[in-house]
């Protein structure tokens, strides 16, 4: 087991939101360290839907996910970033001069801790129908890693929120069949996109069959049909495909977490207004931390995780400033664009 040199703060989660407080630790001068389950930085942007579009990041009218996941992670290693990526959290343990935090390969010293751990490890939900087990990565999906896959193909679509509708539009002009169920007649997606989906439909391009559920998924080595019956009358019906995406969404589970002594309210870790948890040195921030009048957004993640970081700086000591001030005046951003324009070979000053 990893036994790793401390550091000023470890920061639970390489998502946006922790890469954006790995970036405010390097700018006020603290050492980082980044742990995450996942295999690669950027959170659900990298592992969920990299493909899809974000839209409600300020002063960035549209990115891809992957894009902005790209972009978060350049900008948070920038200061040298200690990572760790497939390892599990599992303890919490205080100390004099702080915690240590272990993890399925390795204990960690540090002496402020945040948490931005999204809303924990997602576990996709699961169809209780057969086939789902025997065809999981052969045909059956419950996210989309490449649309390139289901070009040609006939694809069935399992859902009624916003990943399922706006994985039908963005498959329905590669798909050579898509087929969109929902188990209700409602959605849960945005109107816009709602009104998307239902033009796509008149115009032939996606069926849509509500009130559907799905009875068996087919196929030996590979997605080769489905069962799908009508939950009022019970009538079957069987759909020819190549693929099934089951994107019926994900159950949040803070695992360890929830054992660490912090205050919770649902699957969330309560905050106070400096992003504080009930454990001193302990923050939070994005979507697992919660106080009245939360947003789960990237921009609120992105302000959190630039609080969290400036109160672990002034927690480990007092005399430093909360707020380290605008970028555009910081000494350090001032020499980066000194040396940048430096033409080579001349003296430095």
């Amino acid at each position: 087991m990893i036994e790793a040199d401390s550091r000023d703060i470890t920061i639970i989660g390489g998502g946006p939101v922790g890469l954006f407080a790995a970036f405010y630790a390097g700018l006020r001068g603290a050492s980082a360290r980044i742990i995450d389950s996942l295999p690669e930085l950027g959170g659900q942007l990298a592992a969920l839907y990299p493909e899809k579009y974000v839209y409600d990041v300020g002063g960035i009218p549209r990115i891809l996910a992957r894009d902005l996941a790209r972009a978060c992670i350049e900008q948070g290693l920038q200061f040298g970033a200690d990572v760790r990526l497939e390892e599990q959290v599992q303890e919490l343990e205080p100390r004099q001069d702080g915690f240590i935090l272990t993890t399925d390969r390795g204990r960690y010293p540090s002496r402020t801790i945040i948490i931005a751990a999204g809303k924990g490890a997602f576990t996709p939900r699961v169809l209780d129908c057969p086939g789902w087990d025997r065809l999981l990565g052969n045909g059956l999906a419950y996210h989309v890693k490449d649309p390139a896959a289901y070009e040609g193909k006939r694809v069935l679509i399992i859902g009624g929120g916003d990943s399922a509708v706006d994985w039908a539009l963005e498959l329905k002009d590669r798909a050579r069949r898509l087929v969109l169920i929902h188990r209700r007649e409602g959605f849960r997606a945005h109107a816009r996109s709602m009104a998307e989906l239902r033009a796509a439909v008149d115009a032939g391009r996606v069926e849509l069959l509500t009130h559907r559920e799905v009875r068996a998924i087919h196929g030996t080595d590979h997605v080769e049909g489905a069962t799908v019956f009508d939950n009022r009358t019970g009538e079957e019906q069987r759909l020819e495909l190549d693929a099934v995406l089951a994107l019926i969404g994900f159950k949040p589970d803070l695992g360890p977490i929830e054992r660490w002594g912090l205050e919770l309210e649902k699957n969330s870790i309560r905050v106070g207004p400096t992003m504080e948890t009930n454990i001193p040195g302990v923050f939070a921030a994005g979507d697992i931390a919660t106080y009245p009048g939360k947003l789960e957004l990237i921009a609120t993640g992105f302000a959190e995780a630039a609080i969290a970081t400036n109160q672990a700086v002034h927690y480990m000591d007092p005399r430093a400033r909360v707020s380290p001030g605008h970028s555009t005046n910081l000494k350090l951003f001032k020499e980066r664009e000194e040396e940048a324009v430096q033409p080579a070979g001349a003296p430095s000053n």
